[in-house]
């Protein structure tokens, strides 16, 4: 199954999740219309002796027109609850990393431990072509992980100490891969819906809870009457609360099924993504070793049981478990285990010799990477450089699912780096300079007056602490551009409101400083917009018979981007008409805006999922047509197709 049968069966899946959902409100409301009948039936003082059994009378004590109103007073409860709970989470993962007590781990962190963890991070995120996400960690000795959010835009990663601690960075590879899994399946998703849904339903027996402890309070302020409010308030009370987790535990069965089948795909595609069994395995064992297991103590642990890479709360029956046996899970894997836990030892690097193992590791990349396909270009590489051969099935093959060469390409990229411009990437201050230096012009005469316009923008000691980094920044090889972009974007999503709208303002200034705006500036403009100011659509019910014009739109742009003669672009475009196979028409070079293409590929991210294979096709006629891809159409390419929300996996440039 690849990544849009991924996302078509994720819509699927919440479809009939929650009809599911549906099936157990309605169940909620037979038997609160049980409850009410029932107190009804035996509170009747003047109940006359018939020859109805006791069930009858309860039945008949009930109106249709008093059922209608249980139905929606228990519906209109449900829906309020599961929507307090969506505000309560509309920030995304981040909510539910604060929820569980976790804490952000700043990119400039001394600590061997956090910063091995978040290099592992970034290096799984830049290989598979995505933003890199912000990363929690929970002070909790037990080994677990999980990934939280509504879109790739908010995600998050969460891990505990103990993860950190007690694994080796091949098994923390393969809980990261396996985390990163759930993110571009559409898993999360989901599961950050069902935490909405089943609050609504606990709703109900927190209600109940409300209404023991006022009876509490009434049966003592009237001991000496003969009211017997009290008495009515808590059986309802008592009664609610016994529907209330009766509805929490269906939902918790859901849940586990639900859960359960993800965990095992997870796992597989973790193995796909590392090419390393050994390492999710490993983590797995170490989970069943160790005394501390994968169990949290936090008070929301039982609220997002289902997110966590290993089960993370007790479960005393097989059929409430959120995940699979580990047994289970590691004989999938590993189909000769011996059934042998391991115990992980953890001795603490010194920060002296994490650099010096780190170093190690990087005069190693460069072999890595070149003896992929034998054709990997790691040094300096300038506008020019082109690529004959891009095979676009296999490039749509390793979406969400790159190669372990392309990791070792990110690892090699990441050391390429200078270490002034990463520590940089990791704060929001001077994470907007990196992104700055990135949009100065080549011409030197045309960025000097890009940074006299910006220090008009900026306050003066600030732009003169921006300035050097600016200045780096800019010099930085082509081929650095969307990786130090990635690094940046967590930084980023940490501005505050008047931050970000001051930031944007200069990236208007920068781009607009010239009186135009070139296709580099539009895709780095557009990478930074989507991943950080974005409201993604959960609607994706379009075709792309359905928006032909907005299709007319990308690929005209396109077709004239990579033509030197307009013969060029009528060609590339006619190849990319054959490949959708719809009636469109190529637009004139002065027609395609920006603007446009903005609002068109809004529209296109609408399209079906198992659509989008084809019109990604389609734009990979229009940048092969004369068989050379310069980075800029490499560039061009991933931003497109990162405003579809399809995660390219970088496009390994070489010389033929």
């Amino acid at each position: 199954m690849n990544f849009f049968e991924h996302q078509d069966r994720a819509r699927r899946n919440t479809r009939y999740l929650i009809l599911l959902l549906i099936a157990a409100v309605f169940s909620l409301v037979i038997i609160t219309t049980l409850l009410f009948a029932a107190l009804a039936y035996f509170g009747e003082e003047n109940r006359s002796e018939t020859t109805q059994t006791v069930w009858q009378g309860i039945i008949h004590s009930i109106s249709p027109v008093t059922f209608l109103w249980i139905a929606l007073g228990v519906s209109i409860v449900v829906l309020l609850g599961s929507l307090f709970r969506f505000v309560q989470l509309r920030s995304g993962g981040k909510a539910v990393a604060e929820a569980m007590g976790g804490r952000l781990l700043a990119g400039n962190t001394q600590d061997a431990d956090e910063r091995k963890i978040l290099n592992v991070v970034e290096e799984m995120a830049i290989a598979s072509g995505t933003a890199v996400p912000p990363v929690y960690l929970i002070e909790e000795e037990s080994i677990n992980a999980f990934a939280a959010g509504y879109h790739p835009q908010d995600a998050v990663i969460g891990i505990t100490r103990g993860c950190i601690q007690s694994l080796s960075r091949d098994e923390l590879q393969g809980v990261i891969a396996h985390e990163f899994s759930h993110v571009f399946h559409g898993d999360m998703r989901i599961n950050m819906r069902l935490i909405s849904l089943l609050y609504g339903i606990l709703v109900i027996g927190l209600i109940g809870e409300f209404l023991i402890r006022i009876s509490g309070n009434r049966s003592v302020s009237r001991s000496n009457n003969k009211d017997n409010s009290p008495a009515a308030l808590l059986a309802l009370g008592v009664g609610l609360l016994v529907i209330g987790y009766t509805g929490i535990f269906f939902g918790n069965l859901i849940k586990s099924a639900v859960s359960r089948q993800r965990e095992f795909l997870a796992d597989a595609s973790a193995v796909q993504f590392t090419r390393n069994p050994e390492g999710i395995a490993g983590a797995l064992k170490k989970i069943g070793g160790s005394s501390y297991g994968s169990e949290l103590k936090n008070e929301h642990a039982a609220e997002f049981s289902h997110m966590y890479f290993g089960q993370g709360v007790k479960s005393f029956f097989n059929l409430m478990a959120t995940h699979p046996p580990l047994e289970e899970r590691i004989k999938r894997i590993q189909p000769n285990w011996n059934g042998e836990f391991s115990e992980g030892v953890y001795i603490r690097r010194k920060t002296s010799e994490a650099t010096e193992t780190d170093a190690a590791i990087k005069e190693e990349l460069l072999k890595v990477v070149s003896a992929f396909d034998g054709n990997v270009v790691t040094k300096a590489v300038n506008e020019t450089t082109t690529q004959t051969r891009i095979d676009i099935e296999q490039t749509l093959a390793q979406i969400a699912k790159p190669t372990q060469g392309q990791i070792g390409y990110a690892r090699a990229r990441l050391s390429e780096i200078p270490e002034s411009l990463k520590s940089a990437t990791r704060e929001s201050f001077s994470a907007r300079a990196i992104i700055f230096g990135l949009l100065l012009d080549r011409h030197a005469q045309t960025a000097q007056h890009q940074l006299a316009l910006l220090s008009e923008h900026l306050p003066e000691n600030e732009f003169q602490q921006l300035r050097p980094l600016i200045s780096e920044a800019s010099s930085q090889h082509a081929g650095l551009r969307l990786p130090l972009i990635e690094l940046c974007l967590p930084a980023l999503k940490q501005l505050s409101t008047d931050q970000h709208n001051g930031f944007l303002e200069c990236l208007n200034v920068l781009i607009n400083a010239d009186k135009k705006i070139s296709l580099m500036e539009w895709a780095l403009h557009r990478i930074v917009l989507h991943n950080n100011y974005h409201a993604p659509s959960s609607d994706h019910n379009r075709t792309l018979q359905q928006l032909q014009n907005e299709c007319g739109v990308l690929l005209s742009t396109l077709a004239h981007a990579g033509a030197t003669n307009p013969g060029d672009a009528q060609d590339a475009f006619a190849r990319a008409q054959a490949e959708l196979q719809l009636t469109i028409e190529l637009l004139p070079k002065d027609k395609t805006r920006l603007a446009d293409l903005d609002q068109a590929l809004d529209q296109l991210n609408r399209v079906k999922p198992l659509q989008k294979p084809q019109l990604l096709k389609a734009m990979s006629q229009c940048v092969l047509q004369d068989n050379r891809v310069t980075i800029v159409e490499a560039e061009l390419f991933r931003a497109i197709a990162d405003s579809l929300d399809c995660p390219v996996p970088p496009l390994i440039l070489n010389t033929p």
